[in-house]
């Protein structure tokens, strides 16, 4: 689905700490961000990340709203992670292959160079994407209060509700549909969430670009 990119809208979090070293994380909320309306006009998107550049992005991070039936937009070379945030979820024919999504279904990976078409199963949707472009990473539910090891360079959360954030002994108060981003990893993260029970609270997103691979 065509999209413009969306200037990043950044504010500073408490400092987390590794080592001793000092690393500051962001923190974007989707309130924060206009929508930017598709040239197809089949719905809009917020951009959450984009690193290290808007335009030469190799991590991308964005929240879409899918209003009418439609194609994805190709990325060839780019691994994609995709998930329903609202809305009654998703019908999608990746090459021809067809895979329903719902809320609270596992993540969706595929790649940005699959013909990929989209069927609302039941009106319109609110969807998380993850976008990796020379670099490796993944998408995954998060557990409420349960510590999560993200063995990448860079990683971050994504919150369904409002929570707290813990990495080592610093904590980080986040709102609801909000990215909280390291752009280096600590060891390992925790989220709690405000409210219980709490089925669904978030997602884990994890980045390492190739030349921190090397």
């Amino acid at each position: 689905m065509s999209r413009r990119a969306v200037p990043k809208a950044n504010t500073a979090a408490r400092s987390a700490q590794r080592g001793g070293c000092l690393m500051t994380p962001s923190i974007v909320r989707c309130i924060d961000l206009p929508p930017q309306r598709w040239r197809n006009g089949g719905g809009t998107t917020r951009e959450l990340l984009a690193w290290p550049a808007a335009e030469a992005w190799q991590v991308r991070v964005s929240v879409a709203d899918i209003e009418v039936d439609g194609p994805f937009s190709a990325y060839p070379g780019v691994q994609r992670w995709f998930t329903v945030l609202q809305g009654a979820g998703v019908e999608l024919s990746i090459d021809g292959a067809p895979q329903r999504l719902h809320r609270g279904d596992p993540p969706l990976q595929f790649g940005g160079d699959a013909i990929v078409a989209c069927h609302l199963i039941d009106g319109p949707t609110r969807d998380l994407n993850l976008m990796l472009r020379h670099a490796s990473g993944r998408m995954q539910a998060a557990t409420d209060g349960h510590a999560w090891s993200p063995a990448a360079a860079q990683c971050g959360l994504f919150t369904a509700v409002a929570g707290v954030c813990q990495a080592g002994t610093q904590q980080v108060e986040l709102p609801p549909y909000s990215l909280l981003w390291f752009d280096t990893a600590p060891p390992s993260l925790t989220f709690t969430a405000g409210q219980r029970p709490a089925s669904l609270i978030g997602w884990w997103l994890a980045a390492t670009p190739l030349q921190a691979q090397a």
